[in-house]
């Protein structure tokens, strides 16, 4: 009889499946998804290896269901820190820092581009976990232009084209020149959208020259290096 984790059987499987979510971001986050296996998995978690089955047929379904896990609290912390926006455009500054700093919130070894490993059906569910972030972004790109603070475009081609600059991102470790990278990429965006220059809080030259000076500079474009996010294409 397997021990129950948990005063009841439905804590006791979500319990379980939280520990199976945990295990499989720990091997992501050091090698491939296709060299990952069920009984890994299962041993990482500390469960046994029915125990696994019992909940998921296969990895794919659990990669899925992380994945629908990760996407619904990332989306719900998102929402959360916009309640109090009233300016698009600090909404659109508070999305990206979002993204940027979700960073590893899949923890997939940098370069992993799990979209060429699985199904073709996969590919598309992944995909499809995606639609609820876009959906606040393309909200925020709306509201900004029906106030006029940037020219009517196709939303679609502006998401894709945001989400493909953001997408898998990871930031330096050292604070300055990971504010700096926000800060930057913020700019970066908000010029390209169309929000005018005195909205835009561009990065002083003297954290530039701090940084140069401190040698981090010569470490940030590698640090910040792009590893592709499962849920976007």
């Amino acid at each position: 009889m397997p021990k129950i984790i948990g005063s009841t059987l439905a804590e006791h499987r979500q319990r379980t499946r939280n520990r199976l979510f945990e295990a499989l971001a720990e091997l992501l986050s050091e090698r491939a998804f296709e060299t990952v296996t069920m009984a890994e998995i299962a041993k990482t978690a500390g469960v046994g290896r029915t125990a696994v089955y019992n909940h998921f047929p296969d990895k794919e379904a659990l990669l899925l269901a992380f994945i629908a896990h990760e996407t619904e609290e990332y989306s719900k912390k998102l929402e959360t820190s916009l309640t109090h926006v009233v300016d698009p455009v600090h909404g659109l500054r508070v999305y990206i820092r979002s993204q940027l700093e979700l960073g590893a919130a899949y923890s997939l070894a940098p370069g992993r581009d799990l979209r060429r490993v699985v199904s073709r059906e996969t590919e598309q569910k992944l995909h499809n976990h995606g639609d609820k972030v876009a959906a606040i972004l393309e909200r925020l790109l709306r509201q900004l232009m029906d106030s006029e603070q940037i020219p009517e475009q196709d939303i679609p081609i502006l998401v894709s084209l945001i989400n493909a600059t953001l997408a898998g991102r990871t930031l330096p470790k050292e604070p300055m020149a990971r504010e700096y990278l926000i800060l930057s990429v913020q700019s970066f965006i908000l010029r390209a959208v169309g929000v005018t220059a005195e909205f835009i809080n561009v990065p002083g030259m003297a954290v530039f020259e701090q940084l140069r000076k401190s040698g981090s500079l010569e470490h940030v474009v590698d640090e910040f290096g792009a590893s592709a996010c499962p849920v976007h294409h």
